[in-house]
């Protein structure tokens, strides 16, 4: 681990050279990745007869599913890979990698290719897939034990924000420039930005640079849950996470037809919706490091998950009667209306409590899992996370076409958060045990 002074700053960690080139290379791969996603299905949404006979419903559902398929198909290869070579070389070669399938994607809107469209968004789903453990492997290297929750604060905070400047920066662009090639011009001035950044990380040697490498993902997947299974606080660790990805996503995916038919906004509605809740992911994040006095404090787990349920349920109760999302309502009119106040509100303590949730769980994967192994064990959580999603996404699609409301959904979701709670301070009495001594004055 690099050495530092003592009692550097969460925010000055971005003037450090062993935090701030990466926070940067990871700030614009999420930018660039959802720039390129809701660019392209906005374009085909609205000009879906130019490209494909696809309906546009199909088109967004196989772009989603393109670009999860990577994690699914490649994750145990990159873990693999991140434990066995230099992760800021990797990082290099991923940028590079990026600004290809930039030029993959420029070429394909050049010659009206749907194929080649689709082929550049699953290889941006493998870029990802290839990042996803250098970036949470590289962090314990370059910080110390008391600067790592901040520091994954910071990547969780800006992560959130750069997914969602890059959607409206996406969706910008695919409804205002003339030719569709500038949306991957864009992207790739974006990406040789990234790659320029990634040039300033610190090297970050293997840890085990005799691996040889099993190209099977069915084995190599189940051979990086036993090594997070070693040490149980580490599953159970994945497991927490990922369900975090299932209950933010599923109130994420909601946010366009809640917008419409709910609220009775309109586009401009789904990008609040979407503003307040990542600014709510930023705060709590951030506010994790300090309220963790810079250590890893798995109390902290417990509060985030009740935050989580309670505002999940509140959101069920402060959601107004449903419209029929044929007069959407400009914004001003909108905040008008009785109700809407209160669930900006409960979106904002959503994503502050799921910060709350989401960093420690981070934190302890990255000290408790086996340095020579950690890495496969990220890329392992981003198997389970990329399942949990998905498996997530289908049990909302069934319950909605089963004639339940949005904010009924909503509602299951927090009372399911509240089950898994639980379930967690049971298989693993630390969280409780930590979350009291949080409550316990002069701890």
């Amino acid at each position: 681990m690099t050495a530092s002074p003592a009692g550097t700053g969460t925010f000055q960690l971005l003037a450090t050279r062993r935090f701030g080139p990466f926070f940067a290379t990871q700030f614009l791969g999420a930018f660039n990745d959802n720039l390129f996603k809701n660019a392209l299905v906005v374009l085909l949404t609205f000009r879906a007869a130019d490209w494909t006979t696809l309906s546009p419903g199909l088109i967004a559902n196989l772009a989603a599913g393109l670009f999860i398929l990577p994690f699914f198909l490649f994750s145990a290869t990159a873990g693999q890979l991140a434990d066995k070579y230099d992760k800021a070389r990797l990082a290099r070669l991923v940028k590079g990698l990026e600004m290809a399938i930039m030029a993959l994607a420029a070429a394909a809107f050049w010659m009206h290719s749907f194929a080649g469209l689709m082929a550049a968004l699953f290889l941006l789903g493998v870029h990802s897939t290839l990042f996803g453990p250098v970036k949470y492997a590289l962090l314990p290297q370059h910080l110390r034990e008391d600067e790592l929750v901040g520091g994954n604060a910071l990547v969780e905070a800006g992560t959130f924000v750069s997914i969602l400047l890059g959607t409206l920066a996406g969706g910008v662009l695919a409804g205002t420039v003339a030719q569709p090639a500038w949306i991957a011009f864009g992207g790739f001035a974006v990406a040789a930005a990234g790659y320029v950044a990634s040039r300033g990380i610190p090297a970050a040697p293997a840890p085990a640079p005799e691996l040889a490498v099993n190209l099977n993902p069915l084995s190599e997947t189940w051979r990086n849950l036993a090594f997070a299974g070693r040490e149980r606080s580490v599953l159970l660790a994945i497991v927490a996470i990922s369900w975090f990805w299932l209950y933010g996503a599923l109130f994420l995916a909601q946010f366009p037809a809640y917008a419409k038919y709910v609220l009775g906004g309109g586009e401009s509605a789904v990008t609040l919706l979407l503003a307040v809740f990542t600014v709510g992911i930023g705060i709590g994040s951030l506010l994790c490091d300090r309220l963790s006095r810079h250590r890893l404090e798995l109390g902290l787990v417990p509060l985030g998950a009740i935050g989580l349920t309670l505002f999940g349920i509140d959101l069920y109760f402060a959601s107004p009667a449903a419209t029929d999302g044929s007069a959407p309502q400009a914004l001003a009119a909108l905040l008008g209306r009785p109700g809407v106040w209160r669930v900006l509100a409960d979106l904002l303590l959503l994503g502050a409590f799921g910060g709350l949730f989401i960093v420690p769980l981070y934190a302890l994967i990255q000290l408790r899992g086996e340095a020579a192994h950690r890495a496969r064990i990220i890329a392992a959580n981003n198997i389970v996370n990329a399942l949990f999603m998905v498996v997530g996404a289908l049990g909302a699609g069934a319950l909605l076409d089963g004639a339940w409301t949005i904010p009924e959904l909503f509602g299951a979701g927090a009372l399911a958060n509240a089950a898994v709670a639980v379930g967690l301070c049971i298989a693993l009495p630390e969280f409780g045990r930590r979350f009291v001594a949080c409550l316990t004055p002069g701890r």
